[in-house]
């Protein structure tokens, strides 16, 4: 029976990822802050800090067949070392970084251009900037000289605890939706083609790529090719949820309900902003799948969003949003 370490494997990907694992019949081990009891004597929950490189080094004397590493490393100096310890120490690392790595050229396939490589504007920030640093990391990969590793790039992801729409998430979005709140969105992404994926997919996708010959050494955008624009997703969001949204521009979105943060307009501007189409040929043909196989939105998010107790909740950004909207002269 193979052994499979997830770090930080309990987040909205990695849920679905166990799930498959453990049908291909592996022993699965997932590192994560939540205290989580198994009820399947092939899965263990380990509560630690995946972080802790002393722990981590003892961990991998169980001798794990694979990794998958979810975890955000800010820089790549703090991932080195963990890059290294995974890489010698396990048949197949496979390292979770993200479509956000590519600049605006579409349709995306995995030899597009990524923004790390490309000149950038003078608004850009590079400076632990979440697209520069993955880049950096699967650079660094890359550099070892090890062809045991895979470098996942999923799209947005939405699952159990995730709910995205442009930049907001489900803290705002559902909490505002299931209680009839307007929800404000970025007028300049509305019209931009967006993708988002069911984590399901991603799961079934990915752990056909575990032990894959011709997933050593390669790049995988992880997603759908199912697209559309963010103002077509919010009608979704309004069909099956019955959201209501108005738009306000992207300077006034920012400035009033993230206080003008540098990466929130990172994220807005360079991603969401970006026509997102990605050309999903080369993991359908490594993970022996087809389009037709992959959840269609709006199913998808019906799905998700009957399981979900909409719990999650960000004060700060609901307050705000209703400031913004009284201003606006809309009151819920």
């Amino acid at each position: 029976m193979k052994k499979v370490l997830l770090v930080g494997g309990n987040g909205a990907l990695g849920v679905y990822l166990t799930e498959e694992a453990l049908k291909k019949g592996y022993k699965v081990d997932v590192l994560c802050f939540e205290d989580e009891i198994s009820r399947n004597e092939n899965l263990t929950y380990i509560r630690h800090d995946g972080k802790d490189y002393g722990f981590i080094k003892e961990l991998l004397k169980n001798g794990y067949d694979a990794v998958v590493d979810f975890m955000i490393y800010d820089t790549v100096e703090e991932y080195k070392p963990f890059g290294d310890l995974y890489l010698k120490n396990t048949s197949h690392y496979l390292f979770l970084s993200t479509y956000r790595v590519y600049a605006g050229e579409y349709p995306i396939t995995e030899t597009s251009p990524r923004l790390l490589d490309v000149e950038k504007p003078s608004d850009f920030v590079n400076k632990y900037e979440y697209s520069i640093y993955k880049a950096e990391e699967e650079n660094y990969i890359r550099s070892t000289g090890y062809k045991n590793w895979t470098i996942l790039r999923p799209s947005i992801t939405y699952s159990k605890h995730r709910f995205q729409l442009t930049i907001l998430e489900a803290d705002v979005l559902v909490w505002r939706m299931r209680r009839g709140k307007t929800v404000v969105l970025p007028e300049g992404a509305m019209d931009v083609q967006g993708t988002l994926s069911w984590a399901g997919d991603f799961g079934k996708s990915v752990v056909e790529l575990l032990f894959n010959e011709k997933a050593y050494g390669e790049a995988f955008t992880v997603s759908t090719s199912e697209h559309h624009t963010w103002r077509e997703i919010a009608e979704i969001y309004k069909k099956i949820g019955g959201l209501k949204y108005v738009t306000v521009d992207d300077d006034t979105f920012i400035k009033e309900l993230y206080d003008g943060s540098v990466y929130a307009y990172q994220q807005l501007k360079y991603d969401r902003c970006y026509n997102r189409v990605i050309d999903n040929s080369k993991i359908l043909a490594a993970a022996g799948r087809k389009q037709s196989d992959y959840m269609k939105l709006e199913d998808g998010l019906k799905k998700e969003l009957a399981q979900y107790d909409g719990s999650l909740y960000y004060a700060p950004r609901n307050e705000k949003m209703d400031k913004l909207l009284e201003k606006m002269g809309i009151k819920d």
